[in-house]
């Protein structure tokens, strides 16, 4: 069974096009300068509706985790366990994705992470992270 591709909006459609790019754009006020996700029109902090895009480095820690056991989906049977993490970015927003790849299931709050992509149909792509030893 194929796993969902990715439902956007006017707000997301950046942030999806560039992952299919496999790149991950976070969004940054102009005003404040602070970076924030998941991506809005207006800033968070300031309101400010001067915001831009801006690639992460694709570097962060883990936050907080869990293991999912049980599929909430159809899609998603046959998967299990694996790892959904809250994962602070290097530059600053929290973000949540699957902790993928080998020793996902020893993940830790305070592994380090990097981005990688796990491919979906139609030639999109999901954000996920890997453990890394720095």
């Amino acid at each position: 069974m194929n796993l969902p591709v990715p439902a956007l909006n006017a707000d997301s459609k950046p942030f999806w096009e560039a992952a299919r790019a496999s790149r991950l754009l976070i969004k940054q006020c102009d005003a404040c300068m602070r970076p924030f996700f998941p991506p809005r029109h207006l800033c968070p902090f300031c309101w400010s509706d001067k915001t831009l895009w801006i690639e992460s480095r694709g570097t962060g820690t883990i936050y907080s985790y869990t293991v999912i056991h049980r599929a909430p989906a159809p899609e998603f049977s046959g998967r299990g366990p694996y790892v959904v993490a809250l994962v602070d970015l290097a530059e600053g927003p929290r973000v949540m994705a699957n902790i993928v790849g080998a020793g996902a299931l020893e993940a830790a709050v305070g592994d380090r992470v990097k981005l990688c992509f796990e491919e979906r149909g139609e030639g999109w792509k999901v954000p996920q992270f890997e453990r890394s030893a720095s």
